[in-house]
């Protein structure tokens, strides 16, 4: 009995890991439609997370990510400046942008469907996102595992108090997010 509980400890141990977001490695690219007639395309450039994986039992692992809303990077100075202002992101008020999820639902092996609490400009949200597994491998340098994910999904920029020049003489409301993680395990 001693024995069969060890061994059914000893699997629980293996099957869950801790992985880290790579933040060399890892993005969050969104765009938007800008006058009704293209899309602005910009990303962050500072994010950090980390995701908890329990391969035998997927719907306890979990997942959290930050990003510093003072990296977004459209390519463009003025417009970054001005979406860091208190018109868009509001980045000194609100610096950073959080996802934690809440639940998570295995859909087959190399996909789940998370919902989490999204907080953006001071307003927190749930979200649901569907998250496909890219590859999974080791650093040829260090030996880590690695295991990499892709997620999209869209947001209304109003359902977070981003109103500002919302309509067909300003942008889109909704944003079109992809956050792509590398992680390592820890």
């Amino acid at each position: 009995m001693k024995r069969t509980l060890l061994m059914l400890a000893l699997a629980a141990t293996v099957a869950a890991a801790t992985y880290e977001v790579d933040p060399v490695h890892s993005s969050v690219i969104f765009k938007i439609q800008h006058l009704g007639t293209s899309w602005t395309y910009g990303r962050f450039n500072d994010i950090s997370g980390s995701i908890e994986m329990d391969a035998a039992k997927p719907e306890a692992s979990s997942v959290t990510f930050t990003v510093k809303v003072d990296s977004v990077d459209t390519g463009n100075a003025k417009r970054d400046q001005h979406l860091k202002s208190p018109d868009f992101f509001n980045a000194k008020q609100f610096p950073e942008i959080t996802f934690k999820s809440t639940a998570v639902k295995s859909l087959g092996k190399d996909a789940a469907e998370v919902t989490g609490d999204l907080s953006l400009h001071g307003v927190t949200k749930s979200v649901t996102a569907k998250v496909s597994k890219v590859g999974d491998g080791k650093h040829p340098k260090s030996g880590a595992e690695m295991v990499g994910f892709e997620a999209s999904f869209l947001i209304k920029r109003t359902d977070f108090g981003m109103t500002y020049a919302v309509g067909p003489t300003g942008g889109g409301d909704e944003v079109s997010l992809i956050v792509a993680l590398e992680t390592h395990r820890k």
